[in-house]
């Protein structure tokens, strides 16, 4: 992605919406209602969470089951070399020679190593570093406009 692209951009737009007493209520408790929704939205455009199915918050039962296997099951061989790599939930505390990386596979895109991901060369579309040998199936998951 080009470094115009990954700068914040001008929202010059409003919009809005009706929603429930409870919604607005939960809303009005966040720190930056806007910010919130903007991802909200984002992410329908990729994939719904498994645990929260897309509401953003998840029952305590589910939370106090799943926190275990999160912080147990944090890591995954490097894409290239196979070399355990830990992962955080999201780039925000990735230190910044980390976060394009990082920010890739959270994307789902493939993880590598900070060792192996300089050494794989981008895809010219999407910027996205892909090993040769899996950019036919990369273009076909990520560029296949079917």
């Amino acid at each position: 992605m080009s470094k115009e692209k990954k700068e914040k951009t001008e929202k010059s737009e409003i919009v809005a919406f009706k929603v429930d007493g409870d919604l607005a209520a939960f809303l009005d408790r966040l720190p930056n209602k806007s910010e919130f929704i903007r991802r909200a939205i984002l992410a329908q455009f990729n994939m719904t969470c498994p645990l929260c199915t897309g509401s953003g918050v998840v029952p305590s039962g589910i939370h106090n089951h799943f926190e275990h296997v999160i912080e147990h099951h944090s890591t995954r061989p490097c894409e290239k070399c196979k070399t355990a790599v830990a992962f955080p939930l999201s780039a925000e505390g990735a230190v910044p020679a980390d976060k394009d990386r990082l920010e890739q596979f959270l994307k789902g895109g493939p993880l590598y190593c900070s060792k192996c991901y300089p050494a794989v060369p981008p895809c010219d579309d999407c910027g996205w570093h892909v090993m040769m040998e899996k950019v036919a199936e990369h273009f076909k998951k990520v560029h296949s406009h079917a």
